[in-house]
């Protein structure tokens, strides 16, 4: 018996759950659909410029500026005349224009230049006069001194006379060369000679002879020149 009234009382609270969760659910959706239907019969709550907004449609974007004007293009008028003289056309012209050369002016009776002359020259003017004289060209002022070479020197050489070789060079058997320096004048002769290397004892003998040496004047464009050069004497035993 204890049984069957634990079991009776478990079956009648189970159909109460049953009964009180099908109740609790209606009345739920009773209150979810009072809640949405509510906005629909109050219309003056609802925000109407966000709806306006959300349903129309924006505006159109606004239209891209027009593209800048082009720059008006430059022509080029060539002309067929250029420096007063003709020049071969790039196109056919529509139009051919006659062109008049100006008359030249009369002729005065002065021709414009001399046989011989440049022309355009005067009669008897300064080219014509240089180019038609007969005069000789001016020379050229001739350099007061110049300096040669011992070989070219040596090529002039008319007279040489040999130095007598010293008695106490011959003792000390002393021998070699002596350069000396010395100014050759317009008329061949030997002048200003001084020392440039060599023994002592054998250059006073070497410079007695070469101040007793003759040469042949050095001319230059024609004239007799001063010369500069060098001399070698040789001393051997």
């Amino acid at each position: 018996m204890f049984e069957d009234s634990l079991m009776e009382s478990g079956g009648r609270i189970r159909t109460n759950q049953k009964y009180t969760t099908t109740l609790s659910f209606i009345i739920e959706a009773i209150v979810v659909g009072f809640l949405i239907l509510l906005p629909l019969l109050i219309t003056e709550a609802l925000p109407l410029h966000q709806l306006n907004s959300f349903l129309v449609a924006p505006p159109p974007p606004p239209p891209p500026p027009p593209p800048p004007a082009a720059a008006p293009v430059q022509k080029v008028i060539q002309h067929e005349v250029v420096n007063g003289e003709l020049r071969t056309p790039s196109k056919i012209p529509k139009v051919i224009k006659m062109v008049k050369e100006e008359e030249q002016p009369a002729s005065t009776g002065v021709t414009g230049g001399v046989v011989g002359g440049v022309p355009g020259g005067q009669a008897g003017g300064v080219l014509g006069g240089i180019i038609n004289s007969s005069a000789p060209p001016p020379k050229v002022a001739a350099p007061q001194k110049l300096r040669v070479s011992e070989g070219v020197a040596a090529g002039n050489l008319l007279r040489k006379i040999e130095p007598q070789y010293p008695q106490m060079a011959k003792i000390a058997h002393i021998q070699g060369d002596v350069i000396l320096a010395a100014t050759i004048s317009k008329g061949g002769a030997i002048e200003n000679l001084h020392q440039v290397s060599g023994h002592p004892i054998l250059v006073q003998a070497a410079m007695e002879a070469v101040k007793q040496w003759k040469y042949k004047p050095y001319l230059l464009n024609g004239e007799p020149v001063e010369v500069e050069t060098t001399i070698k004497v040789t001393f051997r035993m």
